[in-house]
């Protein structure tokens, strides 16, 4: 593994290149640039139309692959994740899953995560620190075989509380000139920090919001995630309305279902009142994670509050949970390394 006094070069656009590299002709790091994102190579050597001398600078001053794969745990719906060592040391994990429609990569943006949500594994852990732009095209540009074309940015960490590096890093693969990854087929999950929220509805990006919703009032969602203590419900939902009038990107709404917690009819009722007609609401079955004294709701009450969304004229989806044999689903992902390895 190289040593970080060299820089990312999965993390820096086509500008940047040419910024470094002022004295040769600008074709040089579009040819560059395409072997990276578009042909995704994997050493500076592969680059076989690019002039040796160059190549060797290129090696001399980057690192084009800065994540050690350490583990890989293979679910029998065909899902696969990933545990990645980062160049300092720490440990994250991405997940590829298999679609009809075509692969996806659950995306970690932090090692770690601030956010403090009560059902959540990677909080367990602590926060550690945010990814950079570099690390997260890697997890998708990685991969050697499959063409990647979905993105769910809902892995470890929050998205928005690292945002600048992940909005850098949905331009880089949305780039056309680069890996083309169609940003409608993006999903960004967040806890709802609002003023990011209406920051990302400005960049152009028509990128499909997520917003971890989990309770039906500012009572009981303080109790589930601590970051609504800052965030008011009300403002949280503001600022997702806004997101859907300025991109006119449908947000949904995901809300895990645990039992004695948040699944009661009246919870069902609250949630209809409060999001009102045609919203898109994701139901998710907890999925247990060590530590938690927490369990899934039943499935005749999952239905039951899916019945109650959709009389009030509510969209509800039911989330297959995808990898959960190899705790590899939504909320399970952490630093798993002393139980992968051991």
């Amino acid at each position: 593994m190289m040593t970080m006094n060299k820089e990312l070069i999965r993390g820096k656009t086509k500008d940047e290149l040419k910024e470094l590299f002022p004295d040769g002709p600008s074709y040089r790091m579009d040819q560059v640039y395409e072997w990276i994102h578009k042909k995704r190579i994997h050493s500076f050597d592969g680059m076989t139309n690019i002039p040796k001398d160059l190549r060797k600078e290129l090696e001399k001053k980057f690192v084009l692959n800065s994540l050690e794969k350490e583990t890989v745990r293979m679910s029998k719906d065909g899902s696969r994740k990933y545990l990645y060592k980062t160049m300092d040391g720490e440990h994250i994990e991405c997940v590829y899953i298999p679609h009809d429609y075509g692969d996806s990569i659950c995306v970690s943006t932090q090692a770690g995560c601030r956010m403090g949500c009560s059902f959540c594994g990677t909080a367990m852990g602590g926060f550690r620190r945010s990814l950079t732009c570099a690390e997260m095209a890697e997890q998708i540009e990685g991969h050697e075989g499959e063409k990647i074309t979905h993105a769910v940015i809902m892995g470890m960490g929050e998205p928005l509380d690292n945002y600048d590096e992940t909005v850098k890093f949905i331009r880089l693969i949305t780039d056309g000139e680069g890996y083309d990854m169609s940003a409608r087929n993006i999903t960004l999950s967040t806890c709802g920090i609002t003023g990011r929220i209406r920051n990302l509805a400005g960049e152009g990006l028509p990128v499909t919001l997520a917003l971890s919703l989990h309770a039906p009032t500012q009572k009981k969602r303080e109790l589930i995630m601590p970051i609504a203590k800052r965030y008011h419900l009300r403002e949280v939902l503001d600022a997702c309305s806004f997101y859907f009038k300025k991109t006119g990107r449908r947000v949904t709404y995901e809300y895990a279902m645990i039992r004695g917690i948040n699944d009661s009819r009246e919870d069902a009722g609250k949630l209809a009142l409060l999001l009102g007609r045609g919203q898109h609401v994701n139901l998710i079955p907890f999925n247990s994670v060590d530590g938690k004294q927490m369990d899934s709701s039943s499935e005749g009450t999952i239905r039951s509050f899916k019945n109650i969304l959709e009389k009030n004229k509510i969209n509800v989806t039911i989330r297959a949970s995808a990898g959960a044999d190899i705790d590899a689903a939504c909320g399970q992902l952490r630093n798993k390394k002393e139980r992968l390895l051991g």
